[in-house]
């Protein structure tokens, strides 16, 4: 899509050409595209190809996105080295329907990592080695969020109560619980794949597990002002409902296509897992916060691997 020819750089350019600018842009903050003059010197490649787009259209977009892409919830979700600012919580809440495309790019570089392992190493150990890799890529924040999580549903006593033992430093015996059983599942679930499957099914569960935090934001309340408090109110209201319809949309665009009607089976339980958590967060907590969202992430993941290997099994 777009491919134009650019006469004073002599080049075809193309998305991932812009996309190497705009990185040199990060490390080079005073290089700057002049946006204008690219697209007066643009002359359509219709007789290469897409010839019945128009030049400015196509171009325009382009560089749109690349401008949203700055503003994507990347450094909210990875580990990955993303420039940000003062608003960064308010402008991933706003792109929060990209979250799923985000979870998929991490598993495929989790899966991929996974296919080659396989060669080399017993499925169980693979099934650690590419868990670990989803959590180093995902800095360990959604993890986190399980800790406490776990914590929280077992005290007792009122909703105060229980969001402070949930911010409590210290981890308890709910919490090691839940994030041991999570992560040994989830693991041993992971190993289980086949070797021809694993790149897919991978893509589909962190994409899923990505979408689950979508569907919270837009099913929750917020238990008080923090940084969940930007994505709860980015996805209430009509625009909230828009995000969730294009996220669900790029879930199903990735997940039909790879593994057919078990990737819609897996974006399902993904919203389903979602939902419930949401209804848990609010009898105990009384709403969601940022751990609750960190839970959403690691249980749908482990969820959605159990069911994907059931329906393997089954088919």
């Amino acid at each position: 899509m777009g491919i134009y020819y650019i006469h004073e750089l002599r080049t075809i350019i193309c998305p991932v050409t812009i996309l190497k600018y705009e990185w040199i842009r990060f490390f080079n903050p005073k290089v700057r595209l002049n946006t204008k003059l690219l697209l007066n010197s643009c002359i359509p490649a219709d007789k290469i190809l897409f010839g019945f787009f128009k030049q400015d259209e196509i171009v325009r977009v382009c560089f749109h996105l690349f401008d949203a892409a700055q503003n994507f919830p990347v450094p909210f979700l990875t580990i990955f080295p993303v420039a940000m600012d003062k608003d960064m919580l308010t402008d991933c809440a706003r792109n929060m329907w990209v979250f799923p495309l985000i979870g998929a790019f991490i598993g495929l570089l989790a899966g991929a990592f996974g296919w080659v392992a396989y060669h080399f190493l017993p499925g169980i150990v693979v099934g650690g080695l590419v868990l670990a890799l989803l959590l180093l890529i995902t800095g360990l924040h959604h993890t986190d969020g399980l800790l406490d999580f776990g914590d929280g549903i077992m005290a007792h006593g009122t909703f105060e109560h229980k969001i402070e033992v949930m911010h409590d430093q210290l981890t308890g015996a709910g919490g090691l619980s839940l994030g041991i059983m999570t992560m040994l599942i989830s693991a041993l679930a992971i190993g289980q794949l086949s070797v021809g499957l694993i790149v897919s099914c991978i893509i589909v569960v962190e994409l899923s597990a990505k979408l689950s935090m979508v569907v919270m934001a837009w099913a929750g309340k917020s238990v008080h002002e923090g940084m969940n408090s930007p994505f709860l109110e980015a996805m209430h209201g009509g625009k909230g409902n828009v995000r969730l319809v294009v996220a669900l949309i790029i879930s199903l665009v990735v997940a039909l296509p790879l593994l057919r009607w078990a990737g819609a089976l897996i974006v399902l339980a993904a919203i389903v897992t979602s939902l419930v958590l949401t209804a848990v967060a609010h009898r105990h907590f009384n709403g969601v916060t940022g751990d609750v969202f960190g839970t959403s992430n690691e249980i749908t993941r482990m969820v959605c691997v159990i069911i994907l290997l059931a329906a393997v099994a089954w088919a």
